[in-house]
């Protein structure tokens, strides 16, 4: 079967959808038939340049920033047309030439003109304008972008769902997302983690501060300065603690200056961006690993790569989190720092019940997310539209 799969950002770039489609995309060219042979010829087109990336590294074809006219040349070759996220220009050509068309959706780009279920004035979580037709709520969100821009982010927003509607397979990584996507032919896929033998965690009995990590971006639907401002009610409770924060983005200059202010100067340390070794390193000693994302999360995968570290989990209350997480980690209030100040005190007051949570997680992300799995379910869809074909 000859595969296109379409992904706008895609390695040496960082991030969950590059992760996932590598993952998918890896886990198919290594499926073999009973004779022996490769099952799927895949092509992965791209926007983003190499960069000194070695594509040949890659067990499948690599097409970086085709032309229109190569992009419908690739599309027309290929069996099945698969989309991470709704891109516009794939999906329209595998329409136009009735090729069966898989979108798997990694943000809220049809339900949200930011994509992000975020409202940016008031750095807040966005109650579902768009889908609510209160539109001119949108247009105000995006005016950073001024009035010619907001507008047409806006009015992207309707042609995705159009073409999205006309789609063979919707793609969503959670059922809370199927939810709000209110999209035909949804299926839930949950995004699967590589294999891993035993859990990260180390041992965190020490006299040194209890360490509370975060791993991310720093941007601000994060909700990292939720994180600072509940380390800064731990410390004004005179309670030991240190903030780890590993991650690197546009909000590291503010953050910076926070963590040199009292109480929690000398208390937070700032990584930015390290590499996968020295991130195992340091994570495996921390006692406690909080998500306080404001909005913007489809599934969660730095939750679940905590999990298959054994890590004990704090999260905001996100529908995707709630769902990812289950009964094995605690919850707070998003955007509540001192609910979540609350949280972080019953985690280090309870070692055993961190340990236990921990433990649990562990076992939910190796039953529940495994990348094989979400291969295989890839692979039975692709299957079956070809047989409809």
């Amino acid at each position: 079967m000859k595969l296109l799969i379409y992904s706008h950002f895609f390695a040496p770039s960082v991030g969950g959808t590059e992760t996932i489609v590598l993952s998918i995309a890896r886990g198919l060219a290594e499926l073999r038939t009973s004779s022996g042979l490769s099952e799927f010829e895949i092509t992965l087109v791209t926007q983003t340049p190499a960069a000194g990336f070695d594509d040949r590294l890659l067990p499948f074809q690599v097409v970086r920033q085709p032309s229109l006219s190569r992009l419908w040349r690739l599309v027309l070759l290929n069996d099945v047309i698969h989309v991470a996220g709704p891109a516009l220009s794939p999906v329209a050509l595998g329409l136009i030439m009735r090729k069966p068309i898989v979108v798997e959706h990694h943000g809220f780009q049809t339900v949200c003109p930011n994509g992000q279920l975020f409202v940016e004035p008031s750095q807040s979580p966005c109650p579902g304008h768009f889908m609510a037709r209160r539109h001119m709520e949108c247009y105000r969100c995006n005016l950073a972008l001024g009035t010619v821009g907001s507008w047409r982010l806006w009015l992207l927003t309707f042609v995705r769902r159009f073409l999205c509607k006309r789609a063979s397979v919707n793609i969503s990584p959670t059922d809370w997302l199927q939810e709000q996507l209110q999209l035909p032919r949804v299926k839930t896929i949950h995004h699967g983690l590589e294999p891993c033998s035993t859990p990260q965690r180390q041992s965190t009995t020490s006299t040194s501060a209890p360490i509370v990590a975060y791993l991310g971006r720093l941007v601000s639907t994060k909700g990292v300065g939720v994180l600072f401002e509940a380390t800064r009610l731990l410390r004004e409770q005179r309670r030991s603690v240190q903030l780890l924060v590993i991650g690197d983005g546009p909000q590291r200059a503010s953050l910076e200056i926070a963590a040199k202010t009292p109480p929690l100067s000398g208390h937070v340390r700032l990584l930015g961006q390290v590499s996968t070794s020295k991130m195992n390193a340091e994570l495996s000693h921390a006692h406690v690993v909080v998500v306080p994302s404001l909005a913007g999360e489809v599934f969660g995968l730095v939750l679940a790569e905590n999990m298959q570290r054994a890590l004990p989990l704090i999260v905001s209350d996100l529908g995707s989190f709630k769902e990812v997480l289950g009964d094995t980690g605690l919850i707070f209030r998003t955007g509540d720092s001192a609910d979540l100040a609350r949280q972080v005190g019953r985690m280090l007051d309870d070692p055993q019940q961190a340990a236990s949570l921990g433990q649990r997680a562990f076992a939910r992300a190796e039953r529940q997310f495994s990348c094989a799995k979400m291969v295989s379910e890839h692979m039975e869809i692709y299957r079956s539209l070809v047989k409809m074909n």
